[in-house]
């Protein structure tokens, strides 16, 4: 009974792969297409008469004047304005939906519009077709992008490209309490983390900063190591490989199955 519970489950998994690589595939067909493009995060709740959503329309009318798309989780608030910025602009404007119970519905600001089912999947489309993270004030989601670009970056899995924080009020607690308690106290990260990023209250500073990193003009985390693999900063981003994976595991033994078949 266990045996065809396992064979069951593993089956079941197997096909969940293939929706997982149709989903990788149907977004990378579309977002090639797509040029250079910075992504915009912040708040799916900040409503249109808060300072920020005028900003995040600033943004992304400014990005596209520079040629760039943009890039947001295709959501109200932030991602709405800075879509509707960059549709006001002329630019493309790129939406990654994902499909959620509650909250995230579709703004009407997209030229292009993808539906996600799997968070990660969508997460790897922004990094590896963005030349740039502009970040706005949000919650949980806003957080796991900041973080996970700047854990991308420190540990060289990707080229370094400009992480951006608007809104200096908002920013500075956090940035105080990584001072303070992991860089200082704890010694968890180094003072050389603080230069993955950077803060400003000025839109145009922020896309001026993306724009010359991405022209070459203007070398983003210097003190990290280069690679001559690395691409230019012309050319598509891309994941940078590391050590190749080592097995731990041979046959279906450590299943505790002794027959899949």
């Amino acid at each position: 009974m266990k045996s065809k519970h396992i064979k069951a489950a593993l089956q079941h998994e197997a096909w969940r792969t293939l929706r997982i690589m149709s989903e990788f595939v149907d977004a990378t067909d579309t977002m090639v297409r797509v040029g250079p493009a910075v992504a915009v995060f912040g708040s799916a709740r900040t409503r249109p008469e808060r300072p920020e959503y005028v900003q995040a329309i600033e943004c992304g009318k400014h990005l596209v004047q520079r040629g760039f798309a943009v890039i947001t989780g295709g959501g109200p608030g932030i991602m709405e304005a800075a879509n509707k910025g960059a549709l006001d602009g002329g630019g493309v404007s790129v939406g990654l939906n994902i499909s959620l119970p509650f909250e995230q519905k579709p703004n009407p600001f997209q030229s292009v519009e993808l539906t996600f089912r799997y968070f990660f999947v969508r997460k790897v489309m922004f990094v590896k077709h963005a030349r740039g993270f502009i970040i706005f004030p949000g919650g949980f989601g806003t957080m796991d992008e900041l973080f996970e670009s700047l854990t991308l970056i420190q540990t060289l899995k990707i080229v370094p490209f400009p992480v951006v924080l608007v809104g200096t009020a908002f920013w500075k607690p956090l940035l105080d309490w990584m001072r303070t308690t992991l860089a200082e106290e704890f010694g968890t990260i180094s003072r050389d983390d603080f230069e993955l990023f950077h803060v400003t209250d000025n839109v145009e500073e922020a896309v001026n900063i993306v724009h010359e990193v991405h022209a070459g003009r203007r070398l983003w985390a210097p003190k990290l190591p280069r690679f001559a693999s690395d691409p230019a900063p012309t050319e598509e981003e891309g994941i940078r490989p590391g050590i190749h994976p080592r097995r731990h595991f041979k046959g279906d033994a450590y299943l505790g199955v002794d027959n899949l078949e």
